[in-house]
């Protein structure tokens, strides 16, 4: 090694390149998990999006803490998690859940010289986040208008139902935008009167089932079945909506489901499952990084719309729609078309007239919403079912 240090700059920089002993130094990303990561839901999506950027960035490594929530551990705050992943070498941290919002805040504020990114909040966009924390999530509505579009293409009975988590503007606004999928299709492309087409929300209290805590997620779909919904939608992060469709289509019910969340639900489930609005974190969080490693992140609000050129391209669009066993060449054909007048703005279903769920406006005839106004929606539509606020 002595001869080695003796060498000049620039021939000892050579020899370590060579050798794969370059400086460049590597990137750990630190994920903090709502659900377990295997959920096959939307911690495994997130999960897997963090497996995305290992693959695709040389040196980056990923870290991760599952189930943080309070019924899985209870007592656990998002500071306590941050500063652990930070000490196992975190450059990155990445929270995952919207009801992690005050606790990353505060993490974030404690360790100034790291960057923070919370999924799905709007701390950046508002004005209440410290300097090193940003904001990430891709634009489901998009999805979940695919994912309503299906349903209601499909439904012989004129009655859908949806298994929601907790009401909040995020889950408003998502099951809202399946609402209209759903009307658009029953009314543009199928030609019926939107008021023979039933839209119910059930809410179950959080993003997943907690015994003793949350309804029961099965029982509540079981329910809409048995009400003669037969296409049930699902809000939540874990498919169980599919596990009851199977059961009844077992028992000779003619019924469908769609899951939420990850690319893979409806793998294996057969012809009742009709499809998934997903996220696909790998391209965003590889964005992330890059920057972040570089020295070149600016802290903003980011709300990425779907890349329409492809929608389900695994390198460029943050959300997709993979279309399951049960959707007839019929309903794909229309699906491609509904898709395609999304994209070049043919079709806006958040244009007014539109009203709230009480009657009052949301939208005036004509007027195209803001993105701030889909983000804070307040209620949920005219013509849906189900509450829009906690009793």
């Amino acid at each position: 090694m002595k001869r080695i240090t003796m060498l000049p700059a620039l021939v000892l920089s050579a020899l370590l390149l060579m050798s794969g002993l370059a400086f460049a130094k590597d990137f750990t990303i630190g994920l903090i998990l709502v659900g377990p990561y295997n959920d096959k839901g939307y911690s495994q999506a997130q999960y897997e999006g963090g497996k995305y950027v290992e693959a695709h960035m040389d040196g980056a490594k990923l870290i991760y803490l599952d189930k943080v929530n309070p019924a899985d551990r209870p007592g656990l705050t998002i500071p306590q998690v941050a500063d652990d992943l930070i000490e196992k070498g975190a450059d990155l941290i990445i929270a995952g859940s919207d009801d992690m919002k005050d606790g990353i805040l505060e993490a974030a504020a404690q360790h100034p010289d790291k960057i923070f990114v919370h999924v799905s909040g709007d701390a950046a966009w508002t004005g209440k986040a410290p300097a090193n924390l940003g904001n990430l999530f891709g634009k489901m509505i998009y999805s979940k208008m695919l994912a309503g579009f299906t349903a209601a293409m499909t439904t012989q009975t004129g009655k859908i139902g949806v298994v929601g988590p907790l009401i909040n503007e995020e889950t408003r606004r998502l099951m809202s935008a399946a609402y209209l999928g759903a009307r658009y299709a029953w009314t543009e492309v199928r030609g019926k009167d939107a008021k023979d087409l039933t839209f119910n929300v059930k809410w179950i209290g959080f993003w997943f089932n907690i015994p003793g805590v949350t309804a029961d997620p099965t029982q509540v779909a079981g329910s809409l079945y048995d009400a003669g919904y037969d296409v049930v939608i699902s809000g939540i992060d874990t498919p169980d909506n599919v596990v009851v469709a199977k059961q009844r289509a077992d028992a000779g019910k003619k019924v469908w489901a769609l899951p939420y969340d990850y690319e893979k639900a409806c793998e294996g489930q057969g012809d009742i499952c009709l499809g998934v609005p997903y996220f696909n974190w790998g391209p965003g969080f590889l964005k992330l990084a890059k920057t972040v490693a570089a020295g070149t992140y600016k802290p903003a609000f980011e709300w990425d719309a779907p890349y329409w050129a492809d929608y389900n391209n695994p390198d460029e669009s943050p959300v997709g729609f993979m279309p399951g066993p049960g959707v007839t060449p019929e309903v794909k054909a229309a699906l491609d078309a509904f898709i395609a007048k999304l994209g070049s703005g043919e079709v806006d279903l958040f244009t007014g007239p539109l009203n709230y769920q009480d009657g009052t406006p949301f939208l005036k005839a004509g007027e195209k919403a803001t993105d701030k106004q889909i983000w804070y929606m307040q209620q949920l539509l005219e013509g849906m079912e189900g509450l829009s606020s906690p009793e």
